[in-house]
């Protein structure tokens, strides 16, 4: 008996689990892919040059279809499939049990593949940086990480969880970024160029991609370690030497109700807790980790907790230099100003968070408004705002294709307000028009709180 499988996806771990598992498995053809989450990653064509064909028979001389997963019950039938995979992240546990269940009432199984079954091993020493769920600050947590190892002389090459939404997944298949001028040779989104900014300013070696066992021997050429910069709460991609997990002091039982954010706890060599200066006091971090200890989803009782803070800083150029202002000047652009807060779209959205860092920023610099920008949205942007009820004072940053760009754009310039905060990891003002409105920009980074540095540093070092 051939089983026909379909992959459920959301254009990234699908692929990686397909070439590395799903294309030669005995007696097995994956009759298509399924997608969600990401707008427009539908209706594309998986290529046969990535489909191992010359190690499964060519099974796929015509690639892979990729249908919308609201197709999922007429897509089972009409393949006759016999396996669904679940191969994407950051979704509640009672999303995964309806998934599960659509699948059983098709009379398909439900299949989970553990991270393990799907990690390739690298030649150099590997650490991954992942978390309980999208909007952690894994970004800020990769870089720290970077320099630090940088810091004592070894050579970095950071690989991105994957982000393939142009329609020629060949083009993407393995993507290295030195420059920012890379970002155009890629015709990356908003969203890639938000992930992938602020490593190439550090100077940091950056790969990204569909091929990830490409990309690894790739990375492992330029690179004494190879460091995983983990998407939404997704599992590595590679077996690690380190894995340091992320869970967030905001949203403190999440990592015991959204898929694989518990199975990353579990795998924790290390627990980082973020955000923890938006606390009231230490005491709440205290709690969450001992929390974490009691419900007894560590590795060990030894697996060390650290607590990290998120130092956010204005930062505004001068419209005639185009210098940066010096910081004070910026934070009086948004004093006792009417604000437009522009924050990061996943983090928002599915992340669930109803603000972020740009939000933060403009309260602690004391807007006299954050203006809602909800009455100006246009275009896609206000089925966004349906779909995401929770969201009022805030706009995603949605940039997935050129629509959702000019959406975006014609938003900003819609909305009654005298400065814009961007809380984006990038500068967005670098690839869309918002008119004449003056802007300042959310940098933030990683602190570790000082009582716990010397902790993380033994972490870091412990596998060196």
């Amino acid at each position: 008996m051939i089983d026909k499988v379909i992959i459920l996806g959301a254009a990234g771990r699908d692929f990686h689990d397909f070439m590395v598992y799903w294309s030669t498995r005995p007696n097995t053809k994956v009759v298509c892919f399924t997608e969600t989450q990401i707008p427009g990653i539908d209706n594309r064509v998986f290529p046969p040059e990535m489909c191992r064909n010359d190690l499964n028979g060519n099974l796929y001389p015509d690639g892979i279809t990729i249908y919308p997963e609201s197709q999922l019950e007429e897509l089972i039938q009409r393949f006759e499939a016999n396996i669904c995979t679940l191969a994407y992240s950051d979704l509640s546990y009672h999303t995964v049990q309806s998934l599960a269940s659509r699948v059983n009432a098709a009379g398909c199984q439900f299949v989970q593949l553990p991270p393990a079954m799907t990690q390739l091993a690298s030649t150099k020493p590997v650490v991954a940086i992942v978390a309980s769920r999208t909007g952690v600050g894994k970004s800020q947590t990769t870089r720290f990480v970077a320099n630090y190892y940088k810091e004592k002389g070894l050579k970095i090459a950071a690989v991105r969880h994957p982000m393939p939404y142009d329609h020629d997944l060949n083009f993407q298949r393995c993507e290295r970024f030195e420059t920012m001028e890379d970002m155009d040779k890629y015709r990356c989104t908003i969203e890639e160029r938000e992930e992938y900014y602020r490593h190439i300013e550090d100077g940091n070696l950056l790969f990204a991609g569909v091929d990830y066992e490409m990309i690894l021997r790739e990375a492992e050429k330029d690179a004494d370690l190879v460091l995983w910069d983990g998407g939404n709460n997704d599992c590595s991609f590679y077996k690690p030497d380190l894995t340091i997990t992320l869970v967030d002091s905001l949203r403190p039982t999440d990592e015991l109700h959204y898929f694989p954010g518990e199975t990353n706890v579990r795998l924790g060599d290390a627990i980082l807790i973020t955000k923890v200066n938006e606390l009231s006091s230490l005491d709440e971090a205290e709690e969450h980790a001992k929390q974490l200890r009691e419900k007894t989803i560590l590795k060990s009782n030894n697996v060390p907790i650290i607590f990290g803070k998120s130092k956010i800083v204005p930062q505004a150029k001068d419209e005639k230099t185009g210098l940066n202002l010096p910081t004070d000047e910026a934070a009086n652009m948004v004093k006792g100003k009417r604000v437009l807060v522009v924050d990061d779209g996943p983090t928002l959205t599915h992340g669930g968070l109803a603000c972020g860092a740009g939000f933060a920023l403009a309260k602690a610099l004391d807007a006299e408004e954050i203006v809602d920008p909800r009455p100006s949205a246009k275009g896609s942007l206000v089925k966004v705002f349906e779909k995401f009820s929770h969201l009022s004072n805030v706009l995603p940053a949605m940039g997935y294709g050129k629509e959702q760009i000019q959406d975006l754009e014609a938003t900003i310039k819609a909305v009654d307000c005298d400065v814009v905060v961007i809380g984006t990891p990038i500068d967005i003002s670098q690839v869309l028009n918002m008119g004449d409105k003056p802007y300042v920009v959310a940098r933030y980074d990683l602190e570790v709180v000082p009582q716990h540095e010397a902790a993380f540093c033994q972490v870091l070092d412990s596998f060196l």
